[in-house]
């Protein structure tokens, strides 16, 4: 079986924007962790509030939501991490038929319609963890 060489360079050339794809995946992935991890510790906090203490009570209304921002973004990091396997999948996948000298782009347009789809879904989730966020910050301010 030979492996033709310009099919393997038309991929590397292909791989180009999976592979800013990828990075850009990663910084998501990064934020999500830190944003959950924010969160995580606040609720933390306010659980270690003691019920006696009055004039801190009433903090503890803010775990519920909390909890429900804490689902949010782990929703959107399990999207962000599916959108980073779907590309990998793309690079491999894009690789090993090239290097078998078949055509990649039919089955990778459908990996890259697919892991931009599960990191739009992340987005969207990340934007509704910041409408949130906003939210408590405002009412915070009032």
């Amino acid at each position: 079986m030979s492996v033709e060489a310009d099919q393997l360079s038309i991929m590397i050339s292909h791989a180009v924007a999976p592979a800013f794809m990828l990075n850009g995946v990663a910084a998501m992935v990064a934020i999500l962790v830190n944003r959950i991890s924010g969160v995580t510790e606040r609720i933390r906090k306010l659980c270690e509030i003691d019920a006696s203490d009055v004039a801190r009570a009433s903090l503890k209304k803010e775990i519920a939501a909390l909890w429900r921002r804490e689902r949010i973004l782990n929703s959107a990091l399990h999207l962000a991490v599916l959108a980073g396997i779907g590309v990998t999948l793309l690079l491999l996948f894009g690789f090993v038929v090239a290097f078998l000298g078949y055509r990649h782009e039919p089955g990778a347009a459908v990996l890259f319609i697919t892991a931009l789809c599960f990191l739009a879904g992340s987005l969207l989730r990340f934007l509704q963890d910041v409408r949130l966020s906003q939210g408590e910050h405002d009412d915070r301010l009032r």
